[in-house]
């Protein structure tokens, strides 16, 4: 153990705080460099069966501008189900912060597996989760780099037409669950004017957006959330 004087441990941290401050920049840096990532057409249909009926891809964007979607396992022969998910993707799960901020920011964070939505019904109940959670009917899982293992994928629309914007897995994921860890992988990332993005992308200023969960335009009540409650 090592114990100093108030002033040797101010000393310290602000030692410290350098380093942090850099790699807070360098995260700002990367964030930029994603929002320039090229954008992958997705040509083929996919499928999925939500709480009321069969959707496609488009429809998991609930009428909003981008898309993240997490590949959790909560499928037949995992351990746990059908009360569980596994338990890393239950981590995940937990960490999620209300998604009407992301909404707030014209994107929609939904949750995928093949689990049918009876079993994801009464799981998300039980563990106190209201993010929209769609079962894969599909090849979606295979084609997007996560049928064995969990991962997330990021994706834009241009009306009907949808792009892959980017991708996260293994250690990446860690890092998911935060309003602003959500958007730091999007295309057009948190949308505040202090970003570097390419011209054009929508940008508002900051702490003007921000609001209670149950108070921006068109939030579902507090308590309730969204298709997948």
């Amino acid at each position: 153990m090592n114990t100093v004087s108030a002033a040797e441990w101010e000393e310290a941290r602000l030692r410290l705080l350098v380093k942090e401050k850099e790699l807070t920049r360098a995260r700002d840096a990367l964030a930029a460099e994603r929002r320039r990532m090229p954008w992958l057409a997705v040509e083929k249909p996919y499928e999925f069966e939500g709480p009321s009926g069969a959707v496609n891809l488009l429809d998991l964007f609930e009428g909003r501008r981008q898309l993240i979607v997490y590949r959790a396992f909560f499928d037949p022969g995992v351990e746990g189900f059908p009360d569980h998910a596994c338990k890393g993707c239950s981590l995940v799960a937990d960490q999620v912060a209300h998604v009407a901020h992301l909404n707030a920011r014209d994107t929609s964070l939904a949750f995928v597996s093949r689990g049918g939505q009876p079993d994801i019904a009464r799981m998300k109940a039980r563990m106190g989760w209201t993010m929209p959670w769609y079962t894969i009917a599909g090849d979606f899982d295979v084609d997007f780099g996560v049928g064995e293992w969990h991962g997330t994928n990021a994706f834009i629309r241009e009306g009907d037409q949808v792009f892959r914007t980017y991708f996260v897995n293994d250690r990446g994921d860690e890092a998911m669950g935060s309003t602003w860890s959500y958007l730091d992988i999007t295309a057009l990332g948190r949308q505040e004017e202090w970003e570097d993005s390419p011209e054009g992308y929508p940008q508002t200023p900051p702490y003007e957006w921000w609001n209670w969960h149950d108070a921006y335009e068109g939030a579902a009540p507090a308590g309730g959330c969204c298709s997948g409650s």
